[in-house]
């Protein structure tokens, strides 16, 4: 567990793993941007237990599962999961952040990323890939200052409140000189 202080907020966050006690909110946190924003291409609220049974994958996969909090309060998460199922792209994973409007803009998010960064360096991946929005300015320029470079962008490909939605995706080598085998 680490904790460590926003001197640009006044706000201190404790990053720590997962506790299934996290699952509400969590959910929370997922069906807010479902419900309301462009960000996320769900349609449909997640229930709890759909919460639970994907962390608990992931969990099992060994991919972890970071939570922020703040003043007792879940605010904040982020993950890793495989990029695509087929085996040669065993090295790529894909992340998901989310924090709530509170933590927005805070510091929480960019310490969650760095872990989630070491963590994936550590379980020896060799690129993250970042996939969003192309209204999604604030997380665009936030993972270019964690180092992502834009790779490709898909006009139109999503639907989201009766309008076309183009993907951006970003990648972040992690081990640059890193061998394939």
């Amino acid at each position: 567990m680490k904790k460590f202080y926003s001197a640009f907020n006044n706000m201190e966050f404790l990053i720590r793993p997962y506790r299934e006690t996290d699952a509400e909110a969590v959910r929370n946190i997922i069906n807010d941007s479902i419900l309301n924003t462009f960000h996320n291409y769900d349609y449909d609220p997640k229930t709890l237990e759909e919460v639970k049974q994907l962390f608990q994958e992931k969990e099992k996969a060994g991919h972890p599962i970071l939570i922020g909090e703040s003043e007792n309060e879940v605010c904040g998460y982020a993950t890793y999961g495989m990029f695509r199922a087929k085996p040669g792209y065993r090295k790529t994973i894909e992340h998901s952040i989310y924090l709530t409007k509170k933590a927005q803009g805070k510091g929480l998010g960019m310490e969650l990323m760095k872990r989630l960064i070491d963590l994936a360096q550590s379980q020896g991946y060799h690129a993250m890939i970042a996939g969003m929005d192309s209204k999604n300015l604030g997380s665009y320029h936030f993972h270019q200052r964690l180092g992502f470079i834009e790779v490709a962008r898909i006009p139109e490909v999503a639907i989201k409140f009766n309008q076309w939605q183009t993907l951006v995706f970003m990648q972040l080598i992690l081990t640059p000189n890193q061998s394939p085998v």
